[in-house]
């Protein structure tokens, strides 16, 4: 499978993915870290992609849907964005409501690396 498929996938296989540096128990990167406690703060499992243990989806990520930076934060195959925008709709509370959602509809998967 080429790495755009394995993306796809992984997209498309979990109702909340973040794609991140690090894992969500150990970040390596304060975006990441960021973006990770908002996801968990919101009380529901997601899935996560650790990019630098997989230099091919660290490399072609960026192309995936032509956002450059990481994180990336997927919520029913859609990207939301990075950091600050994941901040942002925590903040507004806008965040719980997509992550409850999403999850709900789709069983309610466990945290867990995608790959």
């Amino acid at each position: 499978m080429d790495v755009m498929e394995r993306i796809q996938q992984a997209v498309d296989s979990h109702p909340v993915v973040i794609f991140m540096k690090g894992t969500p128990q150990m970040p390596m990167c304060g975006y990441s870290s960021r973006a990770a406690q908002a996801l968990q703060a919101c009380g529901e499992e997601f899935a996560y992609v650790n990019v630098l243990a997989d230099p091919e989806i660290f490399e072609n990520l960026p192309r995936f849907q032509n956002w450059p930076t990481f994180p990336q934060i997927y919520i029913n195959g859609e990207l939301i964005g990075g950091c600050d925008i994941t901040l942002e709709l925590y903040q507004k509370g806008e965040l719980q409501k997509m992550v409850k959602e999403a999850v709900s509809g789709a069983g309610g998967k466990s945290e867990e690396e995608a790959s």
